[in-house]
C-alpha cells in the first residue's frame, strides 16, 4: 500500500480503501452522491433529447459536487488531482457502496 505522497497505487483494489479514508466526512460522501447522480440525470436528459450541449455540464456537476466536498467540508485535496482514473472509479463505487450498504450513506 502506498504510504507516502510520493508512493503511487498499482491497482484499484489497493487505491480503494485510501479513497474511502479520503472520504470520511458524510457531508464530503454525500456531494459526491450528489454530483454523481446529478452527472447521470443529465446524461439521461442529454441522451433523450438529444441535446448535446448539456453534456458540457457533466464535468460542473459531478467535480463541482465533489471540491465542495473536499474544500469545505473534508478539507483536503481530492484524490482527482493525483490518481485521476482511480478517483473517477472510486466515485462509483463508493456510490455503489453506498446504495448497497455496505459504506454509510
Amino acid at each position: 500500500m502506498a504510504t507516502q505522497t510520493s508512493d503511487r497505487y498499482t491497482s484499484f483494489a489497493e487505491f480503494y480503501p485510501y479513497y474511502l479514508q479520503e472520504h470520511s466526512n458524510p457531508i464530503c460522501r454525500r456531494l459526491h452522491y450528489a454530483g454523481s447522480l446529478l452527472v447521470l440525470g443529465i446524461l439521461a436528459y442529454a441522451l433523450g433529447t438529444q441535446q448535446w450541449l448539456w453534456l458540457l455540464t457533466i464535468p460542473l456537476a459531478g467535480y463541482g459536487f465533489a471540491w465542495v466536498g473536499h474544500f469545505v467540508f473534508e478539507k483536503n485535496r481530492p484524490a482527482t488531482f493525483q490518481y485521476p482514473l482511480y478517483s473517477f472509479m472510486g466515485d462509483w463505487v463508493m456510490l455503489k457502496d453506498a446504495f448497497t450498504g455496505r459504506i454509510k450513506f
